[in-house]
């Protein structure tokens, strides 16, 4: 059967890892179309960047049952749906007259996007084989990257001619993936249950995702605020000096998940964490734009490990329901980032280092997190 599954997986895994990079893509598109938005819709800018939000915010709180229930359903069939509601959520987006339109079908697309990423991951283990496993989820990692740090440029492209034009290539783009769902049918001798996330090996990933994003991938806002008030850098060169944390995770993705197939999932996230926590903590102590550059590229790159090598061992935390465990602990982690302006900023404002200090400080509790684990089989080797 897996033979079976995996002939031909190469067109179907490529699918998936677009498919991973479609909710940041749709997600983060909308950033520089908000002038032309808030004018097309009557609204302010404030009001139709409140869609951001409400986007991050639904995907959140969905997929904290979203991964249990696809994977009753089944995963292929659950993703195909999905997909099909995110591109008509989408293309809803592209034609509402008004900003409560805007944000209900913002909500949609959020809660579409939560059916696929965890289940996406999920069907990895049935798309390649075991000992390249750690290397596709570097993989889908940097493709999550390249959609996070894309999209301000795919909608500002589209969006040259029109704001609505960039949901709709984003909707046709998710109805083409309907036709390459991931493999995986329902699971109908033992349906998972919610009650099976209830572990302790689940938690402390959960933990451990929530402290990685809290302190590190949820930053760039306080980096960019650091460009403006220390370095004299405008909005376009703040943007320029940290895209290098973004592109980091997209080039090294794959080469992680190899490092973490090599010496052990649990071994790579606490190199992550031990790497990622001083760079971070560093920042608040740079001069000059170019510092500036070189040390938040380097917590990046490291930051892509620590989130590489937390995937690759959450996948493992739930066997019987590796969607459901996948999907909680990238509900944590994107709370995690979501949180980060309101635990930083305060201290920023107070005193710029303790600011970076204290989220350095949030990424060690990574440590014992993963140092509390227990490994259920030795790790693979890629």
């Amino acid at each position: 059967m897996a033979g079976t599954q995996r002939r031909g997986g190469g067109l179907t895994a490529l699918a998936a890892y677009v498919g991973g990079a479609l909710g940041p893509l749709g997600g983060g598109m909308v950033a520089p179309l908000l002038p032309d938005m808030a004018t097309s819709l009557h609204t302010t800018r404030s009001g139709v960047a409140a869609s951001l939000t409400v986007y991050l915010v639904v995907f959140a709180a969905v997929q904290l049952v979203s991964g249990t229930l696809g994977e009753r359903w089944g995963r292929r069939n659950t993703v195909r749906a999905a997909y099909l509601a995110y591109a008509a959520a989408t293309l809803f987006c592209a034609i509402v007259p008004s900003l409560g339109l805007l944000l209900a079908g913002r909500a949609l697309q959020g809660a579409a996007n939560a059916f696929t990423t965890p289940l996406l991951i999920a069907g990895l283990v049935e798309l390649v084989p075991a000992e390249r496993l750690s290397r596709a989820i570097g993989t889908f990692a940097s493709w999550q990257a390249a959609g996070l740090s894309l999209a301000p440029l795919v909608g500002g492209l589209f969006g040259e001619v029109s704001w609505r034009l960039a949901f709709v290539v984003v909707a046709v783009l998710a109805a083409l993936l309907a036709f390459l769902p991931p493999p995986g049918g329902a699971q109908r001798a033992a349906p998972p249950r919610l009650r099976s996330l209830l572990s302790r090996r689940l938690a402390l990933l959960s933990v451990a995702a929530f402290a990685s994003f809290a302190g590190s991938n949820g930053l760039p806002f306080l980096v960019a605020l650091y460009a403006h008030d220390r370095l004299g850098a405008g909005p376009a060169q703040a943007g320029g000096l940290i895209v290098g944390f973004g592109l980091a995770g997209i080039v090294l993705g794959p080469i992680w998940g190899g490092v973490a197939g090599r010496i052990g999932a649990r071994r790579a996230a606490a190199l992550g964490a031990l790497a990622v926590a001083p760079l971070v903590a560093a920042v608040g102590l740079v001069d000059t734009r170019i510092e500036l550059v070189l040390l938040w590229t380097a917590a990046g790159a490291t930051a892509s490990l620590l989130t590489v090598a937390l995937q690759r061992l959450t996948l493992d935390a739930v066997p019987s329901n590796r969607g459901g465990g996948v999907s909680v602990a990238s509900a944590l982690r994107f709370t995690g980032s979501a949180m980060a302006p309101l635990f930083w900023l305060p201290i920023y404002q107070r005193h710029h280092q303790a600011g970076f200090l204290a989220a350095g400080v949030v990424v060690l509790a990574v440590l014992p997190c993963v140092a509390l684990l227990r490994d259920p089989a030795p790790p693979r080797r890629d």
